[in-house]
């Protein structure tokens, strides 16, 4: 059975416990949240935003700020000025002046990516409030990208019911960033959902390549596109058990799989779905979240140099606690 991410990190959780930042620290969804990754011993927080409006917030749900919940405000913090210093000096290229770098500096996104960059946290958590575009482009301008990347993309990790037959727990990328990615790049994202599933699924990636076609069956460039993909992969990573180009119910049925690709060691069995473009993976998670009744932790974003995560704008306090042990066990398995 595999296990959720809370209840991983419970299993393998390291001596010291990490600090994580929170960029929407007034939020009770975040407040809530945080409180219940803390009283699980799964880590130190900080939140941050005005002080007055954060304290109201924990106050509100019967806590306060002392060991291990810290409330920073970037208004006010000591640590401002030196961020917004390491800001100007890694956007001056871009136009950035100190005065602009002072004024992002003193915004929650970056102060709380700054945190990370300058090892005060291990990682970053938000979305709630700001729109995943806001929190991805934060994220690659301070944190940046890990020197093997070759792009950043995202990733769902979707959990059966307990009432499936047969359910396994998937990985499915790229659900909320790349929208059309050229088959080099679907490539790329292949390749580090492989490693974030060995990570945070605990499992030997089966990685399908999804199309509208199975081995053939249609032709059309968009089909060539996942073909292509699929051939880079394995020429990159001849190790890695992928296939493709698969329709989802070859790659997820093993009758159907069976029928339709009868040599792969994928079909059926795939715990990895790799999807052509963002509509697809898009719609796809989100069928299976609200039809199939699986659970959907992300968008977990991979080929950051640290780990920094975006939220649902609907999520619930639930679904921060487990973003942030998702943060910490990216940070422990890199």
């Amino acid at each position: 059975m595999t296990q959720l991410p809370i209840e991983l990190l419970r299993s393998c959780a390291p001596a010291n416990r990490p600090t994580i930042a929170l960029s929407e620290g007034s939020d009770p969804r975040i407040v809530a949240g945080a409180l219940a990754a803390h009283q699980a011993e799964l880590a130190d927080i900080i939140l941050i935003g005005a002080v007055a409006e954060v304290e109201a917030t924990l106050q509100a749900q019967g806590a306060s700020a002392g060991p291990g919940i810290a409330v920073h405000d970037p208004a006010t913090s000591d640590l401002t000025e030196e961020f917004a210093s390491r800001y100007h000096e890694l956007r001056k290229h871009k136009g950035v002046d100190e005065a602009k770098a002072r004024a992002a500096a003193e915004t929650p996104l970056v102060y709380a990516a700054m945190l990370v960059r300058s090892g005060r946290a291990l990682g970053t958590v938000g979305g709630a409030v700001h729109t995943t575009g806001d929190v991805v482009r934060t994220a690659i301008q301070v944190i940046g990208m890990a020197p093997d990347a070759a792009m950043v993309s995202s990733f769902f990790l979707m959990y059966p019911p307990a009432s499936a037959d047969n359910g396994r727990a998937m990985l499915y990328s790229d659900c909320g960033l790349v929208i059309d990615p050229s088959a080099k790049e679907l490539a790329g994202i292949a390749t580090a959902s492989a490693v974030s599933a060995r990570a945070l699924l605990q499992v030997k990636p089966k990685i399908a390549m999804l199309s509208f076609s199975t081995k053939g069956s249609a032709r059309h460039p968009a089909v060539d596109k996942v073909i292509e993909a699929t051939n880079a992969l394995r020429a990159d990573q001849p190790d890695l058990n992928v296939d493709g180009e698969l329709q989802f119910d070859a790659a997820f049925v093993p009758s159907v799989g069976e029928r339709k690709s009868p040599e792969s060691a994928v079909a059926g069995r795939a715990n990895v779905m790799i999807f052509p473009n963002l509509d697809a993976g898009n719609i796809g998670y989100k069928i299976t979240q609200r039809i199939g009744g699986y659970a959907a932790i992300g968008p977990v974003m991979q080929g950051l140099a640290q780990p920094a995560n975006d939220l649902s704008r609907g999520c619930i306090a639930e679904d921060v606690t487990q973003m942030i042990a998702v943060t910490i066990l990216q940070a422990l398995n890199k």
